[in-house]
């Protein structure tokens, strides 16, 4: 692959990415602007519903992890070039993004209904601020490294990227993954909790707290011992609360 094709392919990656992002936001949002949103889609009877709902969040579930541990990524890149290889898992991911809107059923029933009343304004802020932190928080770190637009870059300009180095931005030195954190607090954040809602927060949630184990492996194997310290001192998804007794090493 071409330093000008990898490049490209990167951008298209991208632009996939964004555009899925922001579909994301409406269909959990459940905004009149998308055909098809958590609420708003094929009628299927309940029992199926769930069973196609569960193995959409799984399929995502399981590409998220499979393709983001390091072991897959060193035989993954005998096949795809390294510096392509995180805009291919970006595509990939938003395409497994794509099928869940295609395929999602609605499931009917409401846990709770706070449209009209003083809390909806609250979930909404809450809502929009969730989804505020999960953007900020990849500019903390490397937006553009994350979503494999610097590897190409880096390829055209002949360029290598630097070894990882551990930081705490902002959000990062009192959680330890804002990024989830932003994403818990979007899904759940909503004044018409219905069922269906209910089974892709819960379904994406869980996903994210066994994401987190396998990711801060991977990360301890990385950075040894100052993660280690760094967990001993900053919240996995909220701050401690606790005053903090060390800092985090640099």
């Amino acid at each position: 692959m071409s330093r000008a094709v990898t490049l490209l392919f990167a951008i298209a990656a991208y632009a996939v990415f964004f555009a899925t992002f922001l579909y994301l936001i409406c269909f959990v949002g459940n905004f009149p602007v998308t055909p098809v949103t958590v609420d708003r889609g094929p009628d299927s009877p309940v029992a199926v519903a769930v069973v196609i709902d569960l193995v959409l969040i799984a399929l995502f579930g399981l590409q998220h992890s499979v393709m983001a541990r390091q072991g897959f990524k060193r035989a993954w890149t005998r096949v795809v070039p390294p510096r392509a290889e995180r805009s291919v898992y970006v595509l990939v991911a938003s395409l497994m993004l794509i099928i869940l809107f295609l395929f999602w059923r609605p499931i009917e029933g409401t846990l709770w209904d706070a449209r009209g009343s003083a809390l909806e304004m609250l979930l909404w802020i809450g809502f929009g601020a969730g989804w505020g932190i999960v953007l900020l928080s990849t500019f903390l770190l490397n937006h553009f490294e994350l979503f494999g637009l610097q590897q190409a870059w880096f390829h055209v300009q002949g360029r290598t990227a630097a070894e990882p180095q551990m930081r705490q931005p902002l959000f990062y030195r009192y959680v330890r993954h804002p990024l989830y954190s932003g994403f818990f607090l979007a899904f759940w954040s909503t004044p018409h909790m219905t069922y269906g809602h209910l089974l892709l927060a819960a379904g994406l949630s869980l996903y994210m707290l066994i994401a987190i184990r396998y990711e801060e492996h991977d990360l301890v194997g990385l950075f040894g011992k100052d993660y280690e310290d760094y967990r001993q001192t900053a919240g996995m998804l909220t701050p401690r609360l606790r005053r903090r007794t060390r800092e985090p090493a640099a």
